[in-house]
């Protein structure tokens, strides 16, 4: 199941700035694709009380949640808020609770527990503590500040690799442990810093997790976390594990682009515009006879389109094609020329052509 963090962890993106009606729209989108739960912001963030407000009234059966940090003061503005989960960052290694947090392992675990505790005495209903910076933390500690948490009434832990150091592998064998110690949900936080949150997160899936955080184009802190369209269409389309709506993903990505000045590169999975674009001679040829020997899925099925298009790496089958579908037709040595042609204009043009062009070329 997955967790929708665009709100939250996104917004921690350098630079990004949602307005009420951007967080709306990715609200709307989100519900529409059928994500279980959305993290919609953290506690004390302007505007959150509204964006839940307005959240709750179409929510459906996704669950919300607010993200708050270890603190009993915070806990109750976000029971304040009416909310019914709640998501308690805790972190776990010792560089972070003596140069952070300024305490031990013995306060730490203390102040978990009473932090819990307030969460679930003001009425929340599901508390995550999420653990940070998991990786680098002591196994032995971790499992038992996990343990500890659902002693005291946590729904979930959530298992942050803070740093995006793990690789699947490492990601597997953590999954494994904690599972093995826990009869609550558990959950991944996986960061990207070394371009593996993705797989890590749907390798966590296969291994017990029973959420994986991610958000749209994986924007979050640094080099950002998992993403969402890239675990959606993973999960319904190659595992068909999952009944996510997933044609809209694109337009959805897009939106999220403007809104945070993050540019989509053209061969982004899932949200490029060129991934199912072909001018390779050898795989144009082989599309036409049979799209599935070079694509992994139907381009509709995320509401993209295939585009093949002739230029400096076309063949003589890939330009008849291409004649072909433009109502054109000419006899093998004309059609030799022409693929010189096209060719010779494409690098100078240093871009495959369009239909026109090549049109043009085979009048002359």
């Amino acid at each position: 199941m997955l967790i929708d963090t665009t709100l939250r962890e996104g917004a921690q993106l350098f630079g990004a700035y949602f307005s009420m009606a951007a967080r709306e729209r990715i609200v709307s989108g989100l519900l529409a694709i059928g994500v279980e739960e959305i993290e919609l912001g953290w506690v004390g963030q302007e505007g959150l009380d509204e964006l839940l407000r307005r959240a709750k009234k179409r929510r459906g059966r996704t669950a919300l949640s607010v993200w708050s940090p270890c603190r009993e003061t915070d806990i109750r503005t976000a029971a304040r808020l009416g909310i019914e989960r709640i998501s308690i960052g805790v972190p776990v290694s010792d560089l972070h609770i003596e140069k952070r947090l300024r305490t031990n392992r013995e306060g730490l675990l203390e102040r978990l527990a009473r932090t819990v505790l307030a969460a679930r005495l003001m009425g929340i209903e599901y508390v995550s503590v999420g653990l940070e910076d998991v990786s680098r933390a002591d196994r032995d500690f971790a499992i038992k500040a996990a343990g500890l948490a659902q002693d005291v009434g946590a729904s979930r832990v959530r298992l942050s690799d803070s740093l995006g150091l793990l690789t699947p592998a490492a990601t597997m064998e953590l999954v494994a442990a904690f599972r093995d110690k826990l009869d609550i949900d558990l959950a991944v936080h996986c960061h990207d810093d070394f371009g593996m949150a993705t797989a890590n997160a749907v390798t966590a899936l296969s291994a017990g997790a029973d959420y994986a955080d991610a958000s749209l184009l994986g924007i979050g802190e640094r080099s950002g976390i998992a993403a969402i369209e890239e675990l959606a269409a993973y999960l319904a389309i190659k595992e068909e594990s999952h009944a996510y709506d997933v044609q809209n993903l694109g337009g959805l990505c897009h939106f999220v682009s403007e809104a945070a000045g993050v540019p989509v590169p053209r061969t982004k999975a899932i949200a490029g515009k060129d991934i199912f674009a072909c001018e390779s001679g050898l795989h144009a040829h082989a599309l036409s006879k049979s799209p599935g020997l070079f694509e992994p899925f139907d381009p509709e099925r995320i509401g993209a389109n295939r585009m093949v298009a002739v230029g400096g790496k076309s063949g003589r089958a890939a330009v008849a094609r291409a004649l072909a579908d433009n109502g054109l037709d000419l006899p093998e040595q004309g059609l030799a020329a022409l693929v010189h042609e096209v060719r010779k204009l494409a690098w100078e043009l240093e871009r495959p052509l369009t239909g026109s062009e090549l049109t043009e070329l085979a009048k002359n």
